[in-house]
């Protein structure tokens, strides 16, 4: 599974909630406008070109004309099928980022011409708890994914994603990409950015503190930055050593090959907080054992199988925390954005045509890539013809 994502529903799951009723829910709004886009038409397609038509602004909406979308590892999951059978044709893509096109007659703090990004959602109940307290990651009736979800309000239609030269997304899930961002690097902030930086937030991390990030890719990466720049000293914990020189570049104080027993050994209760990235399965008690007392471990992967069962007693004698988490609330992603640009702080990307998004997908799954891929929107205006249009 996916580093920092959380799971697409089932088609089960979809079908449920389509007839679920929640507040404002309503149906499609007039005829829309047609848009360029590369998608899936069924798992084994790989992505080609589409054609979407998206709705047309309502009150609250704001339109976007799309420039950067960042490529993370759950579209391949998703594009692939791996995660169960999708309501097919679906357009991946939620690091978005572009300029507001149109706004809707309500809305209020965005203008035409604003840089501005959708992260993994565009919308929840509003009404929970959880929502209420900033918290719509974890709506208690589940948030509105930005693909391959069921909109409630807007008839049930299924969101379609960044890959595409517009979306049309409510005003209070959009967030301002500050001007010191470069817009291309500012998109994979939006994913990676925010799963790394809400558990940091989270934990109280800063200097004095010392953090560990378990996996080097395209969350470890940013959470390596992320912790420097709050002052924290970052170990990195990787298989070999041939990440050693990449991760001091990041900015890592030291780099623990886990492979080598006796590194693992004297890094032994040195750590106050460690975010683990590795999707594959492997031994959370190793990562338990370089804890402080009162120390946490924070999975932020979904590995792709079973996983040695955690010893209790390493949690009990040191009073530790075995947590997750996912990514963060629409203020918290705000948070984030201002803070990389505050500091300076940006993932290390390739930026790819839409032509070569299935390469880059295949890239991806092999660990080709430094450390995140974006893709160039103007390349979707001279992509081939769409071969199929979606209502």
């Amino acid at each position: 599974m996916t580093p920092g994502r959380p799971v697409m529903p089932s088609a089960d799951t979809i079908r449920e909630n389509l007839l679920e009723e929640r507040p404002g829910r309503g149906t499609p709004s007039g005829d829309g406008s047609e848009v360029r886009a590369y998608g899936a038409t069924s798992a084994s397609s790989g992505l080609v070109p589409l054609t979407l038509t998206r709705r047309e602004p309502q009150a609250d909406d704001v339109e976007i004309d799309i420039e950067f979308c960042g490529l993370c590892h759950s579209d391949v999951h998703a594009t692939r099928g791996e995660w169960g059978e999708r309501p097919w044709p679906l357009v991946p893509g939620h690091e978005i980022v572009g300029r507001v096109r149109r706004t809707g007659s309500a809305v209020r703090g965005f203008a035409v011409g604003d840089h501005v990004g959708v992260g993994c959602m565009v919308d929840s109940c509003r009404e929970c708890a959880r929502c209420r307290a900033g918290l719509e990651q974890y709506c208690e009736r589940g948030m509105v994914a930005t693909y391959g979800a069921p909109d409630p309000r807007h008839g049930g239609e299924v969101t379609q994603g960044g890959y595409s030269e517009r979306i049309v997304v409510d005003a209070a899930y959009v967030l301002r990409i500050p001007a010191a961002l470069d817009p291309a690097a500012a998109a994979p902030i939006l994913c990676a950015g925010i799963t790394t930086y809400s558990p940091l937030r989270r934990f109280g991390v800063g200097p004095g503190r010392r953090v560990g990030v378990v996996g080097l890719g395209g969350l470890g990466h940013m959470a390596v930055k992320l912790a420097a720049a709050m002052g924290a000293e970052v170990t990195v914990f990787t298989r070999t050593d041939a990440k050693v020189a990449d991760a001091a570049q990041l900015g890592a104080h030291r780099v623990v090959v886990t492979t080598d027993t006796a590194q693992l050994e004297a890094a032994a209760g040195t750590l106050d907080v460690v975010l683990d990235t590795v999707a594959a399965p492997h031994d959370p008690n190793d990562y338990l054992s370089v804890l402080r007392f009162d120390g946490a471990l924070v999975a932020l992967s979904l590995p792709s199988g079973d996983m040695p069962p955690v010893r209790a007693g390493a949690l009990i004698r040191r009073r530790l925390t075995y947590t997750g988490s996912l990514i963060g609330g629409i203020a918290e992603t705000q948070e984030v954005l201002d803070f990389c640009a505050e500091h300076g702080v940006a993932p290390q990307i390739e930026v790819v045509t839409a032509e070569s998004l299935n390469e880059a997908y295949d890239r991806m799954v092999a660990s080709d890539v430094k450390y995140r891929f974006v893709l160039d929107a103007a390349s979707l205006r001279g992509a081939g013809a769409p071969s199929r249009r979606e209502q």
